[in-house]
């Protein structure tokens, strides 16, 4: 933060009043029907809505120390905000463009990821990418096992339960998931393809709900027990570039600028690749990173640079892209609407299934078992790069990202393989 223990107290004061009277300015433009169009608008509104909405959640009994803090009320109470119109409709829209066709999303993740992985230990890497999809399948098995074996209990099939509730929670989202997913039953057997799609998206929306107050409570299992967390560190042992060499330039505003280009660069080279190979941009952004990273070309002072823009992003646009989410993904009516007993409890069951395979899996392969539930499992069951932002952020282990996109990514790729498999087995 700007304001810290080192100015005078006049300064903090006079700072405060500064920074205040910017807040008010922006809401008294955007309910005046004035907001600018563009990033500008939508960027101003979102990062004094984020800031407010942090600042209450982290300050909120229970909710802080249990279910997130900050990151679900900026999800949950943003979405409120806009979509109760208590918001201009302006600012929603405005918002909603900037989150589905600004890019903010893209150069966000982008940012972390490369971060993310160039500050990461090389060795730990190779590691990671060997054990990694271990956890990944564990986490598919159990959340469909435990899904199908529940719903037989509550007069619900064995098929329809995986097929309509777990594979599109495990899918990796709506347009990666659920979609081709309904694509690919409608045309193997025959369904309706509205009707199906009726079914999945309260579960999606649903799973992502549950995953994010489960990233909160799983990390306050790791502060009531230290041994099962390596507080944001995926595999015991694991070491980051600054615990390696301590030597490193300092930050500046040249490092900061030096990162950004590189995960600028990072992400054109992953839409590249996406051109001429059949994978999405962030798995391919990925794997060319840590390509580089085990290669050791790129020199160390590079890489601490991309390391500090990640962190520079993480604390200070978090909580407006979290805005972002839950103005343009999270619809509470279509959750609420969906909330009958048994329905509830399948998607209760998937995720929970999720979290125990990836955690049992990843303690199998030597990982710490909260941060494989977290990645393993939540980010599978969430709504793909935007849910791994939420989750990520309420478990407040945003240095996961990268192992969260190869669930959403890679993960969510197997389960539509697995559905294709089972619909060709049963048509």
């Amino acid at each position: 933060m700007i304001i810290n223990d080192t100015m005078t107290v006049r300064d903090q004061r006079t700072s405060k009043i500064i920074l205040a009277i910017a807040a008010i300015t922006i809401l008294l433009a955007t309910f005046a029907g004035k907001m600018p169009s563009g990033m500008i608008g939508a960027l101003g509104i979102m990062v004094i809505t984020g800031f407010m909405l942090n600042y209450i959640g982290d300050r909120t009994p229970v909710i802080n120390q249990f279910f997130g803090g900050g990151a679900i009320v900026v999800i949950f109470g943003s979405a409120y905000l806009f979509h109760s119109n208590i918001f201009p409709s302006s600012a929603e829209q405005n918002v909603t463009t900037f989150m589905k066709s600004g890019g903010f999303l893209a150069f966000y993740v982008a940012s972390l990821v490369t971060g993310s992985i160039f500050g990461m230990d090389t060795q730990t890497l190779k590691k990671a990418a060997l054990k990694y999809i271990p956890v990944i399948l564990g986490s598919a098995f159990f959340a469909c096992l435990f899904t199908g074996l529940i719903g037989m209990l509550v007069s619900k099939s064995f098929y329809d339960s995986v097929m309509l509730i777990a594979l599109p929670i495990m899918g990796g989202g709506m347009g990666a998931g659920a979609v081709p997913l309904v694509e690919i039953m409608s045309g193997k057997t025959g369904m309706n393809a509205e009707t199906l799609m009726s079914q999945m998206v309260p579960a999606l929306a649903i799973g992502n709900a549950i995953a994010i107050v489960m990233a909160g409570l799983l990390n306050k299992l790791g502060q009531v027990v230290p041994s099962l967390t390596g507080n944001g560190q995926l595999i015991r042992g694991q070491k980051t570039i600054e615990e390696e060499d301590q030597s490193t330039a300092s930050l500046n505003i040249t490092t900061l600028g030096v990162g950004a280009l590189l995960a600028v660069s990072m992400y054109f080279i992953g839409t590249l690749l996406s051109s001429v190979i059949d994978m999405h941009t962030y798995a391919l952004m990925i794997l060319s990173i840590a390509f580089i990273k085990v290669s050791g070309v790129m020199p160390k002072a590079l890489e601490q640079a991309a390391h500090s823009w990640y962190k520079f992003v993480v604390g200070n646009l978090t909580p407006a892209l979290l805005v972002g989410i839950g103005v343009a993904y999270t619809d509470l009516n279509q959750i609420l609407a969906a909330l009958s007993p048994m329905y509830f409890l399948l998607v209760l069951i998937t995720v929970l299934g999720a979290v125990f395979g990836a955690g049992l899996i990843g303690w199998m392969m030597g990982f710490y078992p909260i941060e494989a539930a977290i990645t393993g499992g939540l980010c599978m069951a969430n709504m793909g790069g935007t849910g791994d932002v939420a989750v990520l952020a309420a478990s407040k282990r945003m240095e996961l990202m990268p192992f969260a996109q190869i669930s959403s990514r890679i993960g969510g790729a197997f389960m539509l393989i697995l559905a294709t498999l089972v619909v060709q087995a049963i048509a």
